[in-house]
């Protein structure tokens, strides 16, 4: 069984987590400081990131810990985040792609994108891609993007409309934008094994638990009679943010977890995490087709 008391000390590494305001995001910079890491809080809202320091460090007074600001709807954002970064960091540890939205109405991130596609993984493309440099100059370093078993709602990702410009769909939004993240690992994983790199690129579901992620999607009215659904299951049987988060505390942690692997809860929605098989067709076209694309909206190559 995986515990997080058994897992290497980490002082000397340093860690980015997005969305680490709140939630899974918190709860995984919470397990790296815990374990000696330096954790960059990357959160679009200062405020909300500082009070979240301040809530660790009353269980971890010794944390080391620093909030940097950055929004994934912005790719200035993006680009004055890794300028920061560059200051005061000369390597890259860990690198947690944990923020995201669900089902939202339709709407544009600041430089046109649909708004889902656009944070939860044209962002993440271009945040990981400037920070490169500074993963390789790490030891070893790990790459950890969290989807959803939501990315089996759709067949594809819609390669010649990304943005669904002409037909929107909260969910369709959603459920591609978590396929793009799954392809968006697995690409990475297949990149640093031609390269004979020594990064890990893990997957991580956290299944129903209880964060403001499902809150949100609710008040913003994108969910419809899903969303309900949804809302409903996660009172009843979803995991509190310390457990949802293990899956990808787990493949950050877990000093047996190879590149490639997909960890999620036991039970599909709930349980310690485990390791999940590979399970979409297609996936190299789709890859190439998602590497082509990202690069040619972000102006980021990887």
């Amino acid at each position: 069984m995986f515990l997080i008391d058994n897992t290497p000390d980490l002082t000397g590494k340093t860690a980015v987590v997005t969305g680490a305001n709140s939630g899974l995001g918190k709860e995984t910079a919470r397990a790296l400081a815990q374990k000696g890491a330096h954790v960059i809080v990357a959160a679009r809202d200062v405020a909300k990131g500082n009070q979240a320091v301040s809530e660790i460090k009353k269980e971890l007074p010794n944390a080391s810990l620093e909030v940097m600001e950055l929004d994934l709807a912005s790719l200035d954002s993006i680009s004055k985040f890794v300028d920061s970064f560059s200051k005061n960091h000369q390597k890259l540890d860990f690198l947690i792609n944990n923020a995201g939205l669900m089902a939202m109405p339709e709407g544009k991130t600041k430089d046109g994108f649909e708004t889902q596609f656009g944070v939860n993984h044209l962002g993440h493309w271009a945040l990981t891609g400037r920070l490169l440099p500074y993963l390789k100059k790490g030891s070893q370093s790990r790459i950890v993007t969290v989807t959803s078993s939501a990315h089996h709602m759709t067949p594809t990702i819609n390669f010649r409309d990304p943005h669904l410009r002409k037909k929107y769909s909260a969910w369709r939004a959603y459920a591609q934008s978590k396929l793009a993240n799954y392809y968006f690992a697995l690409g990475l994983h297949r990149k640093f094994k031609a390269e004979k790199s020594p990064i890990k690129s893990l997957l991580a579901h956290p299944g129903l638990s209880k964060t403001n992620l499902q809150v949100e999607t609710v008040k913003q009215g994108g969910a419809g009679r899903a969303g309900k659904i949804s809302e409903d299951l996660v009172f009843k049987i979803g995991m509190s943010p310390e457990v949802g988060a293990l899956s990808q505390i787990r493949a950050a942690l877990d000093p047996e977890a190879k590149s490639g692997e997909f960890y999620a809860p036991r039970y599909f929605a709930t349980g310690v995490p485990v390791t999940r098989p590979i399970l979409r067709p297609f996936t190299n076209r789709a890859i190439k087709k998602l590497w082509k694309l990202s690069a040619n909206e972000t102006g980021v190559s990887i």
